[in-house]
């Protein structure tokens, strides 16, 4: 096999498993552990990967890696929509209640489900506190719904509003559910995501609420991101379109977290 056509196939592989090894990529094309280094090393010059210790991840599992906004509500829109599906059943629509929906695709696909709320009681209403500017827009015309938005600075690339600001709004609630997202769910490293300042606003929210709800398509299961914001044990429930691996799940159960499948 041409060493171009070998590293075409190893490249393909990356982008399917996220992570190989040079030891079983040696073995898998019978040559050289050096040889895998060499071709580890040119694909990741012509950026097809990114080189770890003993091995290669894609470069979308790279710790700081962040899709735009635009970009996140394209991928695993079906999975995302049964989990929103699933998140919305755990709001009460027989009393007055408090939630917080993260900045996220998947919680912006959980606003779209409250934009037709109603009450079961006339009187009732929902209050809804977000720090994301899509769902602030959205929710906005329901009038059953009082809409709070946290104050602070606008990141651009999620239009996130973040900063000292937000948390210190955040550390004076004690809303009833937090809906949180998350770019990785992991059995020892907890929930991460890439930014330290969208960090620093969810650890706030899952620290002010009752009861905390993530909500992570299984493409986050087993990943981690630069920035831990909570352990497993800081959250109730996870709702995920897929069983997550025993590891996972072993951990998730010590942790008493309640495991959602959508």
């Amino acid at each position: 096999m041409f060493a171009e056509e070998r590293q075409s196939k190893i490249a393909a592989l990356v982008s399917d498993q996220s992570r190989v090894t040079v030891n079983e990529l040696a073995l898998r094309f019978d040559i050289t552990p050096e040889t895998v280094r060499r071709d580890l090393s040119a694909l990741e010059l012509n950026r097809h990967l990114r080189r770890v210790h003993g091995g290669a991840v894609a470069i979308d599992r790279l710790s700081m890696s962040e899709p735009s906004l635009e970009e996140r509500q394209t991928q695993h829109h079906d999975e995302k929509a049964r989990i929103a599906e699933a998140a919305l059943a755990m709001i009460p629509a027989s009393t007055t209640g408090s939630i917080i929906l993260d900045s996220g695709t998947t919680t912006e696909l959980l606003a779209d489900r409250l934009l037709d709320w109603k009450p079961a009681n006339l009187g009732d209403q929902l209050l809804v506190i977000t720090n994301a500017l899509p769902i602030a827009y959205k929710l906005a015309g329901n009038d059953f719904i009082s809409l709070q938005i946290l104050g602070g600075r606008v990141r651009g690339l999620t239009r996130a509003i973040v900063g000292t600001r937000t948390t210190q709004q955040l550390d004076a609630m004690r809303p009833d559910i937090a809906f949180v997202g998350a770019n990785g769910v992991d059995a020892g490293f907890g929930l991460s995501t890439p930014d330290s300042v969208e960090a620093a606003v969810k650890t706030a929210i899952v620290r002010s609420a009752r009861r905390v709800v993530a909500l992570a398509d299984s493409s986050k299961l087993d990943q981690e991101t630069l920035v831990r914001f909570a352990a497993l044990g800081d959250i109730d429930a996870l709702i995920t379109d897929a069983p997550p691996s025993q590891k996972l799940a072993e951990a998730l159960a010590a942790a008493d977290v309640e495991v959602v499948i959508a």
